[in-house]
């Protein structure tokens, strides 16, 4: 089973992708966007490989504008050998991609210049995994759109309309139940007729359910059924709601228990799964290091991640992290996560944020000029007498961590959250 999270990561410095508005898109513009983010994009294939996760969506700005005035730049082989070169890490690695594209492309409008341009966005797509020179185990996501006031004219629509795509094109196509109009018998109907494989997502399901009684497990092994070998291992989406929003929000992170309760319910271990979470590569991490017996250094390389912003939170949780870890022949990873999220749920108390900032500008004390001292201490100074919050504290610890590179720093979490 591989676990992935989608499009972005965390405290991975130099893996941002970048755009522009559109009247500054000229070829020269482009071209400069594109080989930047080639190189954020090879930045986390390599945090993947390194961190062994398996599963990434790469993000469907890696060309911007890439279906519309980026269509003619010829990318693919200007920048053959950057795609050359994570292609062949994808494969070296076992590694498994896929692209989910946007909102706007809706196969199944009535309009005609709507559905032109989603069939341009998915040839896009198409191109981009085809310059990586992987096979059709690495899929492109899809909706089947909006119901228009008449679901199963839509439906039909969609399947028409899909039909008519070109055979290299639907070779990765998967289709996934939506969160509004489309539930997963009403995919699974499309998916049969198409001869296409069907993801399904639990959080969708829940939102947009087709009973009440069907469980999880269920209908992803009905699901099973629709990939074919050539489709690679079955994949799932993953989500946990947000509490504090509408219903089918993502929530911040992937909670323990909750992810383990399912884990243990699909009993599907040959089955991949994309979490869609706010904190993406952090909650990726987390579950694969308590399904998978990864050894105490994991846990120490990940401890090392969150322990500035574990302090900041709780003290306590501090120290019962730190004495878990002690022990070398263990491996407390359900527990260290739990104490982790409970740590970090908690509102940090002004003494212990002031605790955890100076602890991280024992980093620079010796190597910051009189200047930056001054402005960390007013920018602290202002945090504790209320007239500014934590993060303009970290934001300058942040510059001061570039500056200086401190990738120790740059590489955890408590700069980010």
């Amino acid at each position: 089973m591989r676990i992935g999270y989608a499009c972005q990561a965390i405290a991975v410095p130099g893996s941002e992708m970048k755009s522009c508005t559109f009247k500054n898109a000229d070829r020269e513009r482009l071209l400069a966007l594109i080989e930047h983010n080639l190189d954020a994009l090879e930045i986390l294939i390599d945090y993947n490989i390194k961190n062994g996760i398996k599963l990434f969506r790469i993000s469907s700005d890696l060309i911007p504008f890439g279906s519309s005035i980026g269509e003619d730049i010829a990318w693919e082989s200007i920048f053959a050998e950057n795609f050359f070169e994570m292609g062949k890490k994808i494969k070296d690695s076992g590694m498994r991609v896929s692209m989910h594209p946007g909102q706007y492309t809706v196969l199944n409008s009535p309009k005609a210049l709507v559905v032109s341009a989603a069939k341009k966005d998915l040839e896009y797509h198409v191109r981009v995994l085809d310059a990586l020179g992987i096979d059709t185990e690495h899929k492109i996501v899809l909706h089947l759109g909006g119901a228009y006031g008449d679901k199963e004219v839509a439906k039909k629509r969609f399947i028409s309309h899909c039909r008519s795509l070109e055979p290299d094109l639907t070779a990765r196509l998967v289709l996934e139940n939506d969160d509004r109009s489309f539930n997963i018998c009403d995919v699974l109907e499309a998916a049969e007729k198409l001869k296409l494989p069907v993801i399904y997502d639990n959080l969708h399901n829940a939102v947009n359910s087709s009973d009440d009684v069907t469980s999880d497990a269920q209908w992803i092994k009905e699901c099973k059924s629709t990939w074919r070998e050539k489709d690679g291992p079955q994949k799932t989406h993953y989500s946990q709601q947000n509490t504090g929003k509408k219903s089918g929000a993502h929530s911040e992170t992937i909670k323990t228990e909750e992810f383990l309760d399912y884990y243990r319910n699909i009993s599907a271990k040959d089955m991949d799964i994309m979490l869609e979470v706010k904190d993406k590569n952090m909650s990726a991490l987390k579950c694969i290091n308590c399904v998978s017996k990864r050894g105490i250094k994991e846990l120490e390389k990940e401890w090392g991640r969150y322990k500035y912003l574990v302090m900041e939170h709780s003290q306590a949780g501090y120290q019962s992290v730190r004495n878990m870890l002690k022990d070398k022949n263990s491996y407390p990873a359900v527990a260290m996560y739990l104490t982790i999220e409970k740590s970090i749920d908690k509102k940090a108390e002004k003494g212990d944020a002031v605790n955890a900032a100076q602890h991280v500008w024992g980093y620079f004390k010796t190597k910051a000029s009189e200047n930056e001292k001054n402005r960390f201490e007013k920018a602290l100074k202002k945090f504790v007498s209320g007239n500014s919050e934590i993060k303009s504290v970290k934001n300058n610890l942040l510059n001061l961590s570039k500056k200086y590179g401190e990738d120790y720093l740059l590489q955890g979490y408590y700069l980010y959250k």
